[in-house]
C-alpha cells in the first residue's frame, strides 16, 4: 500500500479537528493514521495524517485541507526525508518457559517492559511504523492479547521547519553545516 504522510498546522481552536475529519468524510478519503498534538506555539497544533495514496489523490487532499479557514499550512512529508515514529503498547502472553525468549525479542526491538504478571507482559515500543510491524510479527508466535498504537507522527529531517514560510523565513535557505554540527 502506498501511503502518504501529511503534516498540517492548524489554529489551536475548538472544532478544528472536527472540520478536518469532516473534510475527509465528505470527500470519502480514508485516513490510515491520525495524530494530533500541541506544538512549541500554544496557539498552533500539528495534525499528522496518513492517507492511502492508491485510493486518494494526495494533491487533492492537500488542496482541500489548505482551503479550510483554521488550517495554517499543509506539507506532504517524503518518507526518506522525514523521521517517523509510532508508540505501541502490546500485551503478550508470557508463559514462564518462553518469558526469556520474549524478553530477548523485546530487547532486540528496544521495547520496554512496562507491566509484568504471571500470565502476560505489556511492552512499550517506540519506532518507525515498519519496525513496529516487524516487532508485532515476531510477537505473534507468543500470542498478542491486546494492542494499541498511537498513530504516526513525523518531522522533516534537516534544519527546515514547517513554520519557516508561515513565519516569513525562506524555506529554501538551509544554513551550511558547521564543523561542530557535522560531527
Amino acid at each position: 500500500m502506498s501511503t502518504h504522510t501529511l503534516s498540517v498546522l492548524v489554529e489551536n481552536k475548538p472544532g478544528v479537528l472536527s472540520h478536518v475529519a469532516g473534510l475527509f468524510a465528505r470527500r470519502a478519503f480514508n485516513i490510515s493514521s491520525l495524530a494530533v498534538g500541541p506544538t512549541e506555539d500554544q496557539s498552533v497544533s500539528r495534525i499528522t495524517i496518513v492517507v492511502d495514496g492508491a485510493s486518494t489523490s494526495v494533491e487533492q487532499v492537500a488542496k482541500q485541507l489548505d482551503k479550510l479557514v483554521r488550517v495554517l499550512k499543509v506539507v506532504e512529508l517524503d518518507e526518506d526525508l522525514a523521521v517517523e515514529r509510532e508508540l505501541a503498547l502490546i500485551k503478550v502472553r508470557a508463559e514462564p518457559a518462553l518469558r526469556g525468549q520474549l524478553l530477548e525479542v523485546a530487547a532486540v526491538f528496544r521495547a520496554n517492559v512496562v507491566d509484568m504478571n504471571p500470565a502476560t507482559l505489556v511492552l512499550e515500543a517506540t519506532s518507525s511504523p515498519a519496525k513496529l510491524d516487524a516487532l508485532l510479527a515476531m510477537l505473534e508466535a507468543y500470542g498478542t492479547c491486546e494492542l494499541v498504537r498511537t498513530g504516526r507522527i513525523a518531522l522533516e529531517r534537516g534544519s527546515r521547519t514547517i513554520t519557516d514560510s508561515v513565519l516569513g523565513v525562506s524555506a529554501d535557505t538551509e544554513p551550511a553545516a558547521t564543523a561542530s554540527s557535522a560531527a
